[in-house]
């Protein structure tokens, strides 16, 4: 995987060399081929440094994301270096020098929300977060929790928002939420969470450089995707700029893409952004598949320049390394788990782009 380079740089194509009044064709012949050259030159500086074209041949700046430089990887990779574990620590920066969302998933985030999104304006970049705090969140398993009730979340909703201010940010709305009530939450009234979720994507697109992605689910838990059309429709999903796939999944990259371009076709061509940080080598087809399963590796490095009209961006939504629950012996869900970490880092080497 290649790191992200940070540069803005535009290359215009059909730029035509200028010879001047000159009646020798050799010399005209000799101008075009070194014109030819020079774009050749301009197109591979754009791939090198994160730029992609349009169709008209100008380049459209990559949308960088912010890497956390106190990130659990980080640590981890900074104890590894001071312990000795150098290979370790190049493993793990496979992780810590990848832009990953913050996950506002508890009381209070507007702090937060303003030093992420401050950071990352800071050096000219875009902060990723997830808004995870609705109220009967994952009916009450592994990730339970959220507000205690709908007026508490519309609150958390404001503060979140005042948080972003005017500052770039991609939002992550609520993993799972709609998909799961479809799946059916005793839990859950799902007039009142849909309309909860249409709140807050209505105000977080008040703000100016924000944009909305309301999640989707997988591809893997809804194959009759036309059970979610209503439900994302009366989530919000017309006034976002988007819905997410794949958060905290394992599907390829192939198969989100033909699922998502499906569920698109059915909410106005709305584009979609995929979770790609642990889907390397696809999903584990044991049981309990979704929870830690073995043999996973690191996808595809977070960006916007992915090559398909409709997926605005491979995003890194659950952070790698933080475990999904307490299975497989693992922490509770979204603790570090640095074998884990290493795990995926490691099988990246042979993971399928």
């Amino acid at each position: 995987m290649t790191t992200t380079v940070g540069v803005r740089v535009r290359v215009r194509a059909g730029v035509r060399a200028r010879a001047g009044v000159c009646a020798c064709v050799w010399v005209r012949a000799r101008v075009r081929a070194f014109a030819v050259v020079l774009l050749a030159l301009g197109a591979a500086a754009g791939a090198v440094l994160g730029v992609a074209s349009d169709d008209a041949g100008s380049a459209v700046p990559e949308v960088v994301f912010w890497v956390d430089p106190e990130s659990s990887a980080a640590q981890q990779a900074a104890e590894w270096r001071r312990t000795g574990r150098s290979a370790d620590a190049l493993l793990m920066d496979r992780i810590a020098t990848r832009a990953q969302a913050e996950w506002l998933a508890g009381p209070g985030p507007r702090a937060v929300v303003e030093a992420r999104t401050t950071a990352a304006a800071r050096e000219g970049r875009t902060a990723v977060l997830v808004a995870y705090y609705i109220p009967h969140r994952d009916c009450g398993s592994h990730s339970g929790g959220g507000a205690r009730s709908a007026a508490r979340y519309r609150e958390w909703v404001d503060e979140f928002a005042a948080g972003l201010g005017d500052r770039s940010a991609y939002v992550i709305v609520e993993p799972d939420a709609v998909a799961q009530t479809v799946a059916g939450c005793d839990r859950v009234v799902p007039e009142e969470r849909y309309e909860l979720l249409a709140y807050a994507v209505d105000r977080f697109k008040r703000q100016a450089n924000t944009r909305v992605y309301l999640d989707g689910g997988n591809s893997a838990w809804h194959l009759d995707m036309s059970r979610l059309v209503e439900p994302l429709k009366e989530s919000g999903i017309v006034r976002a700029d988007g819905f997410a796939l794949n958060v905290s999944n394992f599907q390829t990259d192939a198969v989100s893409s033909a699922y998502g371009s499906k569920l698109s076709a059915t909410l106005g061509d709305k584009p979609f952004v995929i979770d790609s940080s642990r889907n390397g080598n696809g999903p584990y087809t044991g049981t309990d598949s979704w929870c830690n399963p073995p043999g996973r590796a690191l996808g595809v490095a977070p960006t916007t320049v992915t090559g398909a009209p409709l997926i605005d961006a491979y995003l890194w939504v659950k952070r790698p390394g933080e475990s999904d629950g307490t299975c497989r012996g693992g922490p509770s869900a979204g603790q570090w788990w640095p074998s884990y970490a290493l795990e995926l880092a490691s099988n990246a080497r042979n993971a399928r782009k």
